[in-house]
């Protein structure tokens, strides 16, 4: 039986709109509960001519799972979540799994899936892949590519196929980009294929955790400390998460952050999984704190639920700031978010520039924290109308432009979706734009896949 479009005005518009304050509603939405509806809407699909732009919860703050053309494919019905195979530490999920429900029941079984977005309570894992998230473990475990083992991908013409990682130490056969061609849905925002299964790769399960909340006077000294901590040999931290003034403001709101010191200027939040005691893991830190000079007592959070504070601290940031961008949507105003990188030692000079480049432009000045160990933090601007918006991103732009000059990226968890397309440019030169688009016409040949993502 074929899939229902539905083309009720209320039931599209229930999916206009994503964590990017961009709002389009579709012309048709698809809710398919098994992946043979999947494989038959992309067989009509292709033969009628009509777009395909796939959605999970729509957390996406790039406008990649919103559109305004052909059908919303929403995959929240395919969560399945498989028993555990611990022998192999695997696990198989439909798209529209949480990614906090998966951790869940891989924890369950004492193993770890490692990829930890922020927003892991209301993304699902599917989105997860396209845009091959990651969040604060990133420093330890990496982004999502390399904890996918295997994906089921309905291609644009409707067939049902499968990739599998090879998992080579040595391969010499054909060009690089086509040893492992999983790797081509990984990060591709839905624009070469529905991914319907994947198969996760996953870890032991740590023991013991502890973070650490560590409190600066300036932000020079906390950046400082965040370089300190990547290049020690005594400590070994999983993540490290920067908050400037605005940011851990923000947090006080937080039961877990009535603690935060009324004089600190700044502070850094640090997870290490620790085998030995206690007391020597918070020594080491001790005494690395002490060499950046910090004067204030930090924070201890060991135990699950004091780390789930600590995760719901850091998540509040985000939260608010979605929430104070939205009261301006009638105005043509929003949040904006940047997810830029550079290299972590040239994490201080970026953030002054970017500061300086708001300061330039009389904009409100941006919140700014984030994942400090990988040199990846966040700015969240509030724009109260459209030309406000229009100036902010405009220092947005320059402020990209300084980042490609210290040899960073100007997406480097979120994707590109349709907001950071016109920057796409600015990092990658026609030659690889043209690969890109390429492997698009093989796999798509007739674009309908998410058009408007990334190219």
């Amino acid at each position: 039986m074929s899939i229902a479009l539905i083309d009720d005005r209320s039931v599209r518009k229930a999916y206009e709109a994503d964590a990017s304050g961009l709002h389009l509603i579709p012309e048709f939405v698809a809710r398919p509960e098994s992946i043979e509806e999947v494989v038959d809407l992309m067989q009509r699909a292709t033969a009628d001519r009509i777009a395909v732009t796939c959605a999970g919860a729509q957390t996406s703050t790039t406008g990649a799972s919103i559109t305004d053309s052909g059908i919303l494919l929403s995959l929240r019905s395919l969560d399945s979540v498989s028993a555990v195979d611990a022998k192999a530490k695997t696990m198989k999920v439909g798209p529209g799994a949480l990614v906090g429900d998966i951790k869940r029941t891989a924890a369950a079984a004492g193993l770890l899936f490692a990829p930890d977005p922020t927003s892991e309570e209301e993304s699902t894992i599917g989105g997860a892949i396209a845009c091959n998230a990651s969040g604060a473990r990133t420093l330890k475990y990496g982004a999502t590519r390399q904890h996918v083992q295997s994906l089921k991908v309905v291609m644009a013409n409707g067939d049902l196929r499968e990739f599998r990682r090879s998992n080579l130490e040595k391969n010499t056969v054909g060009y690089a980009f086509a040893h492992d061609p999983i790797d081509w849905f990984i990060g591709s925002e839905g624009t070469l294929g529905v991914i319907v299964e994947a198969e996760l790769s996953l870890l032991p399960l740590p023991t013991h955790v502890v973070g650490l909340a560590v409190f600066f006077e300036t932000e020079e000294e906390a950046l400082k400390f965040v370089v300190a901590a990547r290049e020690s040999r005594t400590v070994a931290p999983r993540c490290i998460e920067y908050f400037d003034q605005q940011a851990i403001a923000i947090a006080r709101s937080e039961a877990s952050g009535a603690a935060i010191l009324r004089d600190s200027a700044t502070m850094v939040y640090l997870e290490e999984e620790i085998s030995r005691d206690l007391d020597s893991t918070l020594e080491n830190w001790s005494v690395l704190i002490d060499s950046v000079a910090s004067q204030f007592e930090p924070i201890v959070f060991d135990g699950e639920a004091r780390l789930r504070e600590a995760r719901r601290m850091r998540h509040s940031i985000p939260s608010t700031m979605n929430e104070r961008g939205g009261r301006y949507q009638n105005a043509g105003g929003r949040k904006v978010s940047t997810d830029w990188a550079v290299p972590y030692a040239k994490l201080a000079e970026a953030i002054q520039t970017a500061r300086l480049i708001a300061k330039t432009y009389r904009i409100t000045e941006p919140v700014i924290y984030g994942h400090a160990g990988n040199g990846h933090p966040h700015q969240n601007f509030v724009a109260r109308d459209r030309d406000e918006l229009a100036t902010i991103e405009t220092a947005v732009e320059e402020t990209l432009q300084h980042v490609i000059a210290l040899g960073g990226t100007v997406a480097a968890e979120h994707g590109i979706g349709k907001i950071k397309r016109r920057w796409l440019p600015l990092q990658m030169n026609a030659l690889q734009i043209a690969m890109m688009g390429a492997v698009k016409r093989e796999l798509d040949p007739n674009g309908l896949l998410a058009p408007g993502n990334i190219l």
